[in-house]
Formats: structure tokens, sequence, C-alpha cells
């Protein structure tokens, strides 16, 4: 065989063992997220006891939240097909991801769910929207990545005739209903903590996530309003670094050399994955001791960083799951939901962090 002869067969070769691993995870990614016809064969004889297991809304869906989201129809009467869009495979993401599929899984038996991954990336995400028209679902639940630009593929969507249940992030354009924390208020009880954690007077580095977020707008928007008043509490500096935790953590890096000791007093950061790549920065350079850290989400690894005391406080912002997958279950039958479904976001602390570890997801 000529050197050519074996260069073609170990090209086909390596295309054969790529495509086969696009193949491999495509199925995988399937059989985490939609339901099957083999799965639902194999678990038919459960069907009755899932249709009738009591529902857990979980933690932070109060009274209002769950009665808004109970449904009157019998849950083995629900059928459709449930398009779930996250915004990217990052912590909450994942949790989102996850508990959806669960809570389709335990609640519904006759519904499928089928979940796009919009890679924290508009034209990713406006692509699945339409992959989703085409498929032709029913109704469409999204954790939008930046509402703009993917506003044009939910008009296409509408236009389609399919409901836009939004969860996480709001948008501008009108859809059935928006279910998440308030995150103004979100944002307000972070900024409450560290005024209380300086007796009102110190430098403060804000660490933001996307810049065209209406996650990290809002939580901005909060963190200022908290400061209102306390004229010796200041923003020395303010990143984006868009929800990731290597970029947080080099941006504090170089922070940490401009600002040397006795000048910074705390970090606020709108999520839990950038304050983990902070405080690696913050105790590399030996300051864990001059600095207090605020942060959002409650993320299992910041529940245990305030058990270890790296942490003071994180105010817990809840993933949007059962409560996005009951929504689309009131909308497949036409049971009436209200515009916005607000979750309970509270502040966590080393004296409460026992009771919200294992509650919040992700």
């Amino acid at each position: 065989m000529n050197l050519i002869n074996v260069n073609s067969v170990l090209l086909l070769v390596v295309t054969f063992l790529l495509v086969s691993a696009c193949e491999s995870i495509e199925k995988s990614d399937e059989e985490f997220s939609k339901h099957k016809e083999s799965d639902k064969n194999a678990d038919e004889g459960n069907f009755e006891s899932n249709a009738n297991v009591p529902i857990d809304f979980g933690a932070f869906c109060g009274d209002v939240c769950q009665e808004s989201l109970t449904i009157q129809a019998s849950r083995d009467s629900i059928e459709g097909k449930v398009g779930l869009i996250v915004s990217g495979f990052f912590p909450y993401g994942l949790g989102t991801r996850r508990m959806g599929a669960e809570a389709a899984r335990k609640y519904f038996p006759n519904m499928e769910l089928i979940i796009g991954n919009g890679d924290n990336n508009p034209e990713i995400q406006s692509a699945i929207v339409d992959d989703f028209i085409a498929k032709k679902v029913d109704v469409i639940v999204i954790d939008l990545v930046r509402r703009n630009e993917v506003n044009p593929a939910l008009d296409r969507a509408k236009a389609a005739g399919i409901p836009i249940i939004t969860i996480d992030r709001w948008t501008p354009t009108n859809v059935l209903t928006l279910i998440k924390a308030d995150d103004v208020e979100v944002g307000r009880k972070a900024g409450q903590h560290i005024v209380s954690l300086l007796e009102g007077k110190g430098n403060v580095i804000e660490i933001q996530g996307s810049a065209n977020s209406t996650t990290s707008i809002d939580r901005h928007k909060g963190i200022l309003e908290s400061f209102i008043g306390y004229n010796k509490i200041q923003i020395v500096d303010s990143i984006n670094a868009d929800f990731q935790e290597e970029k947080a953590n080099h941006m504090m890096e170089a922070i940490l050399q401009r600002f040397p000791n006795g000048k910074i007093d705390a970090v606020v950061s709108h999520a839990d994955v950038m304050t983990m790549g902070a405080i690696k920065a913050i105790k590399a350079a030996g300051r864990e001791n001059e600095i207090v850290v605020v942060s959002v989400d409650g993320q299992k690894s910041s529940l245990e960083a305030i058990e270890a005391g790296d942490i003071d406080a994180t105010v817990a912002y809840p993933i949007v799951m059962p409560m996005g997958i009951l929504a689309a279950a009131k909308t497949l039958v036409g049971e009436a939901i209200p515009k916005y479904i607000e979750l309970e976001a509270p502040l966590i602390t080393k004296e409460n962090v026992a009771f919200y570890k294992g509650k919040i997801g992700y």
C-alpha cells in the first residue's frame, strides 16, 4: 500500500471516529433531555403513580407561587411536546436542565420534553427556537441568553402559535408568563448585607455577569439602590466576568495588584461561579481577612465556602424548576397563569446555611 493510500485510510478512520463521537454525544443528550418511546414503555406501569405523586414546589415557591401553578386537570391527561431552552451549561443552566427533566418524568408521564443548550450564545439559542418551531412543539420554556438578540426568534415562535414561557430572565417581548426571583431585590439584599458588614463605610469591588443580560442589569441596579444614603461606601471598580470562574479569577488578580492592602474592603458578586474565581485570587494574595465577600445564587460550592468562612453570605437565586415545567403543563391544558410569578430569594449566611444545603439544585 503506497503512502497516499495509507493517508486516505487514516483520514477515513479519523472521520469515522469523529462522526461516531458526535452521534454518541447527541444520543446521550437526547436520552437525558426527552422522553423516549422506549422509556415510556418501560415505565408504563408507573404512569398512574407518577400522575398522583404530590408535587414538590421546593423551598422558594411560596403560597402565591404555588396557587398560581396548581394544576386543576388530572396530570395523566396532560399531553404535548415542550421545548426547554437553557442559557448554557454552567452550573445554573445544568441545574435547570436536570431539574426540568426530572420534573417532567416525575409528574407528567405523557409529556414529551426536548431540551436545548443556548451555550450562552444568542445565535445558537435563536436557532434552537427555530428548530423547535419546525418540530412543532406546543410550548417553549426559555432562559434567555440576551433578550434583544433572541426576541426575533421568539416572535417567529409566537407567529407559529407557540406560547412562550420565560424563566430566570425577562424580555420586553410579550410572553405568556415570566417566572423568576426579583433580580433588583436580589442585588438590593446583597448590597444591604455589604452595608451591614462594613458598618456603612468602605471600598467595594463589584463583579458583574454579562454586560447585556437582564440578570446583571437588574442586580447592579439593586446594589446601587442599597448604597443610597451611604456616602462613605463606594464602588471603586466594577467588572464584567461574564459568569465565568476563570475570567473572574484573572480579573480579580489584576484588581488586587492595582489596589494594595487596605484599599479594598468588600467584593459583591452577581453569581457564585464568578465568586469562586475571585476568592481563589483573594486567598492566593493572602488578603482573605481584610475583604468581606457577598455573592448571589446559592450553588453547592458557595454554601460550602460559607461554612468554611471563605464567603460571608450569598443571596439564594433559585432554579425555576419544577415551576417552568408546571407552567408548561398548565398551558398544555389551557389553564390560566399570571403574567409574572415571583420566587423567593433569601439571604444565606453561616447561621442558616445548613437549612438550605441540598435545596437549591446546583
